[in-house]
């Protein structure tokens, strides 16, 4: 049982933990060429399974740009020419990592702002409670009227 239970862990152990979604059929032959589709295809998301590069989707959509991907590195395309020519066809949205531009400075400040007004929220708070300063003492008014209030409250329990 030991051995068997041993023998699971090193199975699981030694598994990779990446999956990757590339079929047999799809892969390059040139080993070189595939590592290049491999980092292209990791810098464009699956417009179908949002926030999942195409290099890790199961979807249809993805196994087609995958496929386009090989298909303009094997014409002679560079990577960057690749990546010009998918982001074209569908725009900002393919790529994970979206330029800088008026379109889309809400997508890259929001962090940045979100941030921001967290800050001056917890300045705010701090600073309101750092002002508050707590009552050590009564003066003389506030205890003569603690005093009259207790003995009015003894009387009225008597």
């Amino acid at each position: 049982m030991i051995r068997k239970l041993l023998f699971m862990t090193l199975f699981l152990s030694a598994m990779p933990f990446a999956v990757y979604a590339v079929e047999p059929d799809e892969m390059l032959a040139d080993s070189v060429l595939e590592v290049r589709a491999r980092e292209v295809s990791k810098k464009l998301r699956c417009v179908v399974c949002q926030n999942q590069d195409i290099d890790s989707s199961n979807s249809g959509v993805a196994r087609d740009l995958r496929i386009l991907v090989r298909e303009r590195l094997t014409k002679g395309d560079t990577n960057a020419e690749v990546l010009t020519f998918i982001h074209a066809r569908y725009g900002d949205f393919v790529l994970l990592k979206p330029p800088f531009k008026p379109e889309t400075y809400a997508l890259w400040l929001a962090p940045i702002i979100l941030i921001l007004i967290g800050t001056g929220g917890v300045i705010a708070v701090l600073s309101k409670a750092s002002r508050l300063t707590a009552i050590t003492a009564l003066n003389t008014d506030d205890e003569r009227a603690v005093a009259d209030m207790l003995a009015q409250d003894k009387k009225d329990r008597s």
